[in-house]
């Protein structure tokens, strides 16, 4: 078996943990242990989720899912990093560490996004080309 294929098997088998994921996600956002910034985070990544429209469109089998399922993925990431994991763990109801399936659903939705995906998806815009610096340009306040 092509090891594409051994890793679309595994993302299949970790999609199905979505539902758990958001609805832990869900669980955080009402915590009052959680900060405000960490709060704005996880609702804008629910609202990703159950929209629709997004990076990779959810009608599209299998890779529509890609894309929400990384980024639950590196919230809950990011919130293990900044928070006390118990906060987590205590709105965590399924049966395997929270930390390996979250870094597993990560690294295995990598290996599926596209470069250009993956860096909107991780906030970092790669340049194109070299960046020209215009000088001399007029200023509104000449």
């Amino acid at each position: 078996m092509s090891e594409r294929r051994k890793m679309r098997k595994k993302m299949r088998e970790l999609l199905l943990f979505i539902p758990n994921l958001v609805g832990l996600l869900i669980g955080l956002l009402r915590d009052e242990r959680v900060s405000q910034a960490d709060k704005a985070i996880l609702a804008g990544v629910i609202m990703y989720v159950i929209v629709p429209v997004d990076i990779i469109p959810d009608f599209i089998p299998f890779i529509g899912q890609i894309d929400d399922s990384y980024l639950l993925a590196i919230s809950i990431l990011r919130l293990l990093n900044r928070a006390d994991r118990r906060v987590v763990l205590d709105h965590w109801k399924g049966e395997r560490d929270i930390k390996d399936l979250v870094d597993s659903i990560a690294k295995i939705a990598e290996f599926f996004l596209p470069k250009p995906i993956k860096n909107v998806l991780r906030g970092r815009i790669e340049p194109k080309g070299r960046l020209t610096i215009i000088a001399d340009a007029p200023s509104a306040a000449d």
